[in-house]
């Protein structure tokens, strides 16, 4: 499998194991599942994150999970407001129910928690699991708007996960995603697709983005007059970063983990990539999005 491939991880939180999901051509969640880790292990994807998963979607993916595990599997950390002594409990149950000794990594979801009243007790306990073997790395995940490089310098991470994609290129601009690894911390890129906001046709575009609709139909021009495809290029984008030593997607389906693969084993595209970055504020956090 190729070098590019290799460098890609798969989003568990996707997988419909919480209920969330919905069958697929009348398959349950588990079968599903099962063949997307088939798939994945396969293809030798380097990081499985179970982020997201909680309590019985946990013990489900454990029992689905190809043995032995040849994933990275990287855990989020638990809400730093209920103390170091509930996130290390939470952690070890994590690791229990998945069926790992232990985990190459686990995420703090957001700055905002290193830097609440409890945010020193959790990366001080995060620490001391990881000195225990526990984990390898510890890390934490950040928008844009968090100034993952002031992050980086304060709390030394081992990982930083951060967005960035053909859509969101403002890290990658402007240095920051650069300047981290520069550091020695590993850069996880994920909202590679924007919540796919790439590939939606211009009449299902949400109403708080017609602003950004002007500036997607061109972009999904220019990758067709390029020949290629929105998943092509997305995934060609991503996996082209120097600054990323991994991306992060997420699959509802095994066939749509097979396309995800194939794209990914295909030369990049020869597109024009600055001129593919959008800057509408509102397109970029799909926080603000509304359904």
């Amino acid at each position: 499998m190729s070098i590019s491939v290799s460098k890609l991880g798969l989003a568990a939180a996707q997988f419909g194991l919480d209920g969330g999901g919905s069958a697929v051509r009348g398959r349950s969640p588990e079968a599903e599942t099962r063949d997307i880790l088939n798939i994945a292990a396969r293809a030798r994807l380097s990081v499985l994150d179970v982020s997201g998963l909680f309590g019985r979607a946990e013990t489900l993916l454990g029992d689905l999970l190809p043995r032995p595990t040849t994933f990275r599997v990287t855990l989020a950390a638990g809400r730093a407001d209920r103390g170091p002594d509930y996130v290390e409990a939470e952690a070890r149950a994590t690791l229990r129910r998945i069926g790992v000794e232990r985990a190459d990594s686990i995420i703090v979801h957001s700055p905002s928690e290193l830097f609440g009243a409890h945010g020193g007790a959790l990366w001080e306990r995060l620490q001391r699991l990881k000195d225990q073997g526990l984990f390898a790395k510890i890390g934490v995940a950040a928008h844009a708007s968090d100034d993952p490089v002031g992050v980086a310098k304060r709390f030394k991470p081992d990982i930083l996960q951060a967005p960035a994609s053909l859509l969101d290129q403002r890290l990658l601009a402007d240095g920051s995603l650069q300047r981290i690894a520069g550091m020695g911390v590993e850069v996880h890129l994920r909202s590679i697709f924007l919540n796919g906001l790439l590939f939606l046709p211009p009449d299902r575009v949400p109403a708080q983005l017609k602003g950004a609709s002007g500036r997607l139909s061109r972009v999904r021009r220019m990758i067709a007059e390029g020949r290629s495809d929105p998943l092509q290029a997305a995934l060609g984008f991503a996996l082209s970063r120097p600054e990323g030593s991994a991306v992060l997607v997420g699959v509802n389906s095994a066939a749509e983990l097979s396309a995800v693969v194939a794209a990914a084993s295909s030369p990049p595209p020869d597109l024009d990539w600055d001129e593919m970055a959008i800057d509408d504020p509102v397109a970029l956090d799909p926080r603000r999005w509304v359904a």
